[in-house]
């Protein structure tokens, strides 16, 4: 019979940025929480402004506005979760939510990325 390691990983360990100083904690929960916000609050304003104001339904402010909704999900994928993680004193993330913010932190960086390479040839073209 053949014997080996079966070890199966389920959960990564997260290493906090305050795992030996539990008292600021809070500070980076908050300095988070008011960088998440002041994102998603800026890009919906962004979002907001050019649909109903009809003098910026160009390319270019459409692009801009693409960009935003994007960068709102680009957000949207780690900060929650990284949010309740230091809220509930959680160490650990299961190996499927892992994978899965993973490849939609990858999805929305190469969109972002394709977005702003659409928006400098729209400039490009344009000049």
């Amino acid at each position: 019979m053949d014997q080996g390691n079966d070890t199966q990983l389920s959960e990564f360990l997260l290493l906090a940025f305050s795992e030996n100083q539990p008292q600021i904690q809070p500070l980076i929960f908050g300095l988070f929480l008011s960088m998440y916000l002041v994102t998603v609050f800026g890009n919906s304003l962004i979002i907001m402004a050019i649909i109903v104001d009809s003098h910026l339904h160009t390319p270019m402010y459409i692009f801009l506005s693409n960009l935003s909704f994007v960068d709102i999900c680009f957000t949207s994928t780690t900060v929650p979760q990284m949010l309740v993680n230091i809220q509930k004193q959680r160490k650990v993330i299961n190996y499927a939510k892992c994978i899965t913010q993973m490849y939609f932190l990858i999805l929305f960086s190469e969109i972002e990325i394709f977005m702003l390479t659409v928006m400098a040839y729209d400039r490009y073209v344009a000049i």
